[in-house]
């Protein structure tokens, strides 16, 4: 895990989202929290965890609150899929990528509540 890098991108994502926080955890690796608004009246926080492999390795994103109990384009351990794990470039993505997609990722589920159907694409994995 690059701790200065994602320090810097925590830095530079904060110029952008007003409401983000970074948070070590218990066995030392950090995590970023942020409150975004996909919709009028609804506020969602996500929790963003990095492996030992970041920037190597997209990281993990969940929806924190309100609690998403089932949606499509999750996987099996919660965490939302807000990009296909094969396109994930450490050269290219950062923090403030993550974020915006998980944005993307929530606009997308708010349309899904109403309707039932996910618009946009989709990769099988």
């Amino acid at each position: 895990m690059n701790i200065l890098r994602i320090q810097s991108e925590f830095n530079h994502a904060r110029q952008y989202f007003s409401y983000i926080e970074l948070h070590p955890t218990p066995d030392g690796k950090l995590f970023v929290k942020a409150a975004l608004q996909p919709a009028p009246q609804q506020y969602y926080v996500i929790s963003i965890y990095f492996s030992d492999n970041y920037p190597n390795e997209m990281p993990r994103v969940y929806v924190t609150k309100p609690v998403i109990d089932s949606a499509p384009h999750r996987y099996d351990h919660g965490n939302i899929c807000y990009l296909h794990p094969t396109m994930w470039n450490p050269g290219v993505h950062n923090l403030l990528f993550v974020i915006e997609r998980a944005a993307k990722w929530l606009a997308k589920y708010e349309i899904w509540k109403r309707n039932g159907t996910w618009p946009g694409a989709a990769i099988k994995h």
